[in-house]
């Protein structure tokens, strides 16, 4: 998501602020009471203990903390920075959802980045992926039953680089950066005072967001962007559409259609997509989380993603499934000559 204007204020101000967090001096207090703030903030958002929070750089440092010499189980959809502490693979349907026989020993994310697909977690979870489910869905972290969270601060507006960790109440981790004891022993260094200060404003915005019904808004938008390509086209799948869903996530699967020709097509016509998660946008390859639900290796080289924001309007969704059938009637074109 772009920066949130709150975002932005409260980093601004942070950059004033020169003490060092550690220090008792006047300064390093006041750079204390930021952290302090934005850890109440991130924790009233998702439901949780400001002392169960522990701010690291992002998502992927938060699962290298949580899952490190854990040897979980997990589904073939999760993100690449939980996949790669995966020692023992669930079964996940067409339609997206994972079954979890021993919640004991598994990670299973709340949301997918690729396919907005929702999770039921069930109570003993080990760990839970909830980056792209936090600010956008009701969270009660500490009614969940869930041993530990991830988050991350970019996905609901805050800045990038930074993101956190979240206990169950009384469940402690290892260090796995090692030093001055900050972040009560859990992870040292200095703090990223500025990064968390937007952090936790971000947090609070997205919660007002969520309270304001905005993301039910935006999942009208994401239905009535589906409604009417499904209306325009009888060959694209959308995929996970038939189980829960995050509000402004539509991955569509167009059968020979290239996914990153798609990206391409979109992006001269101003709009930003990807082919796959963010992180592996760049790459020339299929969906591993398509392949994971059973889609063949050609499906999910012909998936997009198409994501919806709190900016988002009625007018762009048209704008976009205008643009795009445009393209799709050009490729239709193309394949009946060849």
């Amino acid at each position: 998501m772009p920066l949130r204007p709150e975002a932005r204020a409260a980093m601004v101000a942070a950059m004033d602020v020169v003490g060092n967090p550690s220090s008792v001096h006047a300064e390093g207090r006041a750079a204390k009471g930021l952290i302090e703030k934005a850890r109440a903030q991130v924790a009233e958002a998702a439901g949780a203990l400001a002392s169960d929070v522990v701010f690291v750089s992002g998502a992927t440092e938060a699962a290298a903390l949580a899952l490190r010499g854990r040897n979980l189980s997990g589904a073939g959809i999760e993100h690449d920075a939980v996949r790669s502490w995966i020692v023992e693979d669930l079964d996940v349907d067409r339609a997206g959802r994972v079954t979890v026989p021993d919640p004991a020993r598994a990670t299973l994310q709340l949301a997918n980045s690729e396919t907005g697909v929702m999770q039921d977690l069930p109570a003993g979870l080990s760990v839970s992926d909830m980056t792209q489910g936090f600010g956008k869905v009701p969270l009660a972290f500490d009614w969940s039953g869930v041993e530990m969270g991830l988050v991350s601060a970019h996905k609901i507006g805050g800045p990038k680089g930074v993101g956190a960790l979240i206990l169950r109440r009384g469940l402690d981790v290892e260090a796995l950066i090692r030093g001055g004891g900050q972040e009560m022993g859990r992870r040292s260094g200095t703090e990223n005072v500025i990064g968390i200060a937007g952090f936790g404003a971000a947090a609070a915005a997205a919660a007002r967001d969520l309270e304001a019904g905005t993301w039910d808004r935006i999942g009208q938008f994401r239905n009535i962007l589906e409604k009417t390509l499904e209306a325009r086209t009888d060959m694209t799948i959308f995929v996970g559409k038939e189980s829960p869903r995050l509000p402004n996530t539509s991955c569509l699967l167009t059968p020979g259609w290239k996914g990153e020709t798609q990206v391409m097509q979109m992006d001269l016509a101003g709009f930003a997509i990807s082919a796959g998660s963010a992180c592996s946008s760049g790459k020339v390859k299929s969906s591993s989380v398509l392949r994971a639900m059973g889609f063949s290796e050609t499906e999910a080289g012909s998936a997009i993603r198409v994501s919806l924001g709190p900016g988002t309007t009625e007018a762009e969704v048209m704008a976009f499934a205008d643009a795009w059938t445009a393209a799709h009637d050009r490729f239709l074109a193309r394949a009946r000559a060849e």
